[in-house]
């Protein structure tokens, strides 16, 4: 969860009327190599400190059997959200990596759409056996975004997240990379 509020900026922050990025039944690699040459034109993501604070609701199996207070405790904490502030360098701007469009070598963007404000996703990794599907709606600007995200893993359950995230300023040297 925490990668995904850390890199979400790279990948979707991007002027509403900039380039446009579409892929189906892409790599991870693929996806982020299309990004990268869509920033070409520089009207991509503003280098700088962002904060973002991302709220997540768990689905587990067996959480019916568990007590009360325990479901209800994790839900309160998970409700609160977690906050990160983060530095994107001019450097993560020109080249994002692979790594920040999260997932591993088994996974696949089903689609992939970032265009005039909006991004669309569906990523879908299976590997020992386990299917894990994630899907990815919202909206950006170059200064700020709000992602709305599920994650389905099978017998491990859903989780859905939202993010929301702006740019507050130049970084400092005290963010996390």
């Amino acid at each position: 969860m925490k990668r995904i509020a850390v890199l979400l900026p790279v990948i979707l922050a991007a002027c509403n009327s900039g380039p446009s990025v579409t892929a189906t039944n892409a790599s991870v690699e693929e996806v982020s190599n299309k990004v990268a040459a869509a920033q070409g034109s520089g009207n991509f993501i503003r280098p700088g400190q962002w904060t973002s604070k991302a709220t997540v609701n768990l689905e587990m199996p067996g959480m019916d059997k568990m007590p009360p207070e325990t479901v209800q405790k994790m839900k309160e904490a998970a409700s609160k959200g977690v906050e990160a502030t983060t530095c994107v360098t001019e450097a993560d701007v020109k080249s994002p990596k692979a790594a920040m469009f999260g997932g591993d070598q088994s996974c696949r963007y089903d689609h992939y759409t970032m265009a005039g404000g909006t991004i669309d996703a569906k990523l879908t990794c299976e590997a020992q056996g386990q299917k894990r599907v994630m899907t990815v709606k919202g909206i950006y600007s170059a200064d700020s975004y709000h992602i709305e995200s599920t994650a389905e893993a099978g017998p491990m359950g859903k989780m859905s997240s939202t993010i929301d995230a702006r740019r507050t300023g130049e970084c400092t040297g005290k963010e996390k990379s």
